[in-house]
């Protein structure tokens, strides 16, 4: 099982993104979800997940100021957004991925494919 993090803002997003993981990823284990940038560092550090899920646009700050504020980043991430603008952002800081809202599960299973395979 992977350890996974679900960080967005908005409750029917982390809702969807669970239901499509049951469905099409079930190897993924969703150990704790968070709607804002605190709430998710203390969560990553007690969880220790393998992989976050993260939005970029948050009221509490972006997924890239989340990442600025860990001291050490031992987890994949793929960010999940409605906006394409940040994507090579996100490239540049070494998202596993960058899914575009509304999630499609063929992209989904793809992006967690990946993460299967940085860990072999």
């Amino acid at each position: 099982m992977i350890r996974t993090i679900i960080v967005d803002d908005e409750e029917h997003a982390i809702e969807s993104l669970e239901i499509l993981l049951k469905k099409y990823c079930p190897d993924i284990q969703v150990v704790a979800t968070s709607g804002n940038i605190l709430d998710s560092i203390k969560k990553i550090n007690l969880h220790k997940p393998q992989l976050v899920f993260l939005d970029v646009s948050m009221p509490s700050g972006s997924g890239f100021d989340l990442l600025d504020a860990l001291v050490e980043i031992n987890f994949q991430f793929i960010f999940i957004t409605a906006f394409e603008k940040y994507a090579i952002d996100a490239l540049r800081r070494n998202a596993l991925d960058y899914l575009i809202k509304p999630v499609d599960f063929t992209e989904l299973r793809n992006a967690v494919e990946k993460v299967r395979s940085e860990e072999r």
